[in-house]
């Protein structure tokens, strides 16, 4: 079957651009450098925080790339899920505050994320931190860039020496195993931690099991377009807009690290740290 040729609106990209960095302006009135955010926080069933800040950005966001784009779907961390988005070709997959811990006390790996998906897959992506004020994007067919200037990923192709941010216990439990790797500070927006991987300051970064759409999709679209890949343990692009929003571990890297970095997270300790479905169930 031919594949269906895009319809994205004329200029819908440049306002989605333009409405992450309103965005993250929105954020910045309830952040406090350091210090507990003047938004009220309240808790999601499983001990997640959300706060006003969050939920601001989220109204803001969904009215505007309705307004750009009113055929595609929606799907937000902060929005009651809508299964008519399971019938959209496009998609923008929204975090409106990716790290709200991070947000919520005053540190600054918070970033706003939004990404557009066609077909299950992500063709552009923004994600903008605000504090820093640095905007990584990426448009269809375009390169990576870091706030307007072209960006890559190093191509490191070995374990050996790499620069790997993820998660502490899966970078304890690779250091258990003596895999011989430099461990790079957490960055608590996953967003963000995978987007360096696109610039070149990580060689690779990784993602527990808990990992949904809005926490990928976006900074998937950048790291794919900086000659990286993104892929789950068994090799394959992780896919959006379906049913379920949740995805099995993850890894992002240039295409040699990665497949053994995902092998790591497929079997024994490391995969037991990283949630992997089959080791919690001891397979």
């Amino acid at each position: 079957m031919a594949h269906e040729p895009s319809s994205i609106p004329l200029g819908a990209l440049d306002a989605a651009r333009d409405a992450a960095i309103e965005a993250g302006r929105i954020a910045l009135g309830y952040f406090r450098h350091g210090g507990k955010t003047s938004a009220g926080v309240s808790y999601k069933e499983g001990g997640s925080p959300v706060t006003e800040a969050d939920l601001a950005v989220d109204r803001f966001l969904k009215k505007r790339l309705t307004d750009i784009a009113p055929a595609f779907g929606w799907l937000s961390e902060e929005t009651a899920d809508n299964a008519a988005r399971l019938r959209r070709r496009h998609v923008w997959v929204v975090d409106p505050i990716d790290g709200t811990r991070s947000f919520a006390r005053g540190d600054k790996d918070w970033t706003v994320a939004l990404g557009l998906v066609e077909d299950g897959a992500p063709v552009a992506g923004f994600v903008y931190a605000p504090v820093q004020d640095v905007m990584y994007e990426a448009l269809p067919g375009g390169p990576a860039l870091r706030n307007g200037m072209e960006i890559r990923a190093t191509g490191h192709a070995t374990v050996e020496r790499a620069r790997i941010a993820g998660p502490g216990p899966i970078l304890d439990a690779m250091q258990a195993a003596r895999t011989p790797f430099q461990r790079m500070p957490r960055i608590h927006s996953l967003a963000y931690r995978l987007v360096h991987v696109a610039e070149g300051s990580v060689d690779g970064a990784l993602a527990s099991g808990r990992a949904h759409d809005w926490d990928l999709a976006a900074a998937h679209a950048i790291v794919a377009a900086s000659g990286a890949v993104v892929q789950t343990t068994s090799g394959q692009p992780p896919a959006y807009n379906r049913p379920s929003t949740v995805h099995e571990p993850i890894v992002a890297a240039s295409g040699a690290l990665a497949a053994d970095l995902a092998r790591m997270l497929a079997a024994g300790p490391v995969a037991r740290a990283a949630g992997h479905k089959d080791a919690i169930a001891g397979l």
